[in-house]
């Protein structure tokens, strides 16, 4: 099995089945991130941290905020440029920011805060973010309490276990972050079967996984999406349940 480091950096082999699969985040997650930092006298200054494809930079960006995208890999980020134009772009970690101290009002991680080093991604952010700032983190996970998504799921051994945050535990952060508040928003999306194949193709466990285990993989997804009609041009609604949180700096 691939490596955390491998499995982190692995999305730039696939990025159009990342950008193509992936979701988008709900407006109304990202506003409320933002909403302790937004104010009518300029736009919120952010970095998106982990931005991928840039799924959550756009919606920043529609949200009115200025917005700086940092990702390890180059590749996402060209990927990025052509999805989400204007927007500066530098390859970084969140261990490390190439941000001056004090530089934006909020730094945000779209499904990326579980790949971190929490307690020196807490502290470069508590660096590059202002007082009073926003350490923001969120996750579109698939509603596994539908049965064919939780079969999905096994499928793509996508338990969710790095990725969520069950409802008991939550996400930890490091000083000088402490409390954490959280919201949740529930949704559906209308996806394809080349939607649903790019998504599962995405996925870091099947991107570094062995070409026969990649082949099972497929096979057995072949099988699902043939049982829940995903066939061709038709649609079947994805159900996701959008977990945030926001930590306030001192």
């Amino acid at each position: 099995m691939a490596s955390r480091e491998e499995m982190s950096t692995s999305f730039g082999a696939v990025a159009a089945e990342y950008e193509a699969g992936r979701p988008g985040y709900p407006a109304e997650a990202i506003a409320w991130l933002l909403e302790p930092v937004r104010a009518p006298e300029r736009p919120a200054r952010v970095a998106d941290v982990g931005a991928g494809t840039g799924k959550l930079t756009r919606v920043a960006v529609e949200l009115g905020a200025e917005v700086v995208a940092i990702d390890p890999d180059a590749a996402m980020l060209e990927t990025l440029r052509t999805h989400v134009a204007g927007v500066p772009t530098f390859v970084g970690r969140a261990e490390s920011l190439p941000l001056p101290d004090a530089a934006v009002d909020a730094v945000l991680f779209g499904q990326a805060w579980h790949w971190v080093d929490v307690a020196a991604a807490s502290a470069e952010v508590g660096r590059v973010v202002r007082a009073g700032g926003v350490l923001g983190m969120v996750w579109n996970i698939r509603d596994d309490r539908v049965p064919w998504v939780a079969e999905l799921s096994a499928v793509m051994h996508g338990s969710h276990a790095e990725e969520v945050l069950s409802e008991e535990g939550g996400v930890a952060v490091a000083a000088p972050f402490a409390d954490i508040e959280r919201e949740r928003w529930e949704w559906s999306r209308a996806m394809t079967r080349a939607d649903l194949l790019a998504m599962a193709r995405s996925r870091s466990y099947i991107v570094t996984a062995a070409p026969d285990e990649r082949a099972r993989i497929e096979a057995a997804l072949g099988d699902l999406l043939d049982r829940v009609g995903a066939v061709g041009e038709a649609t079947v609604e994805l159900p996701y349940v959008t977990h945030a949180f926001r930590s306030i700096r001192p």
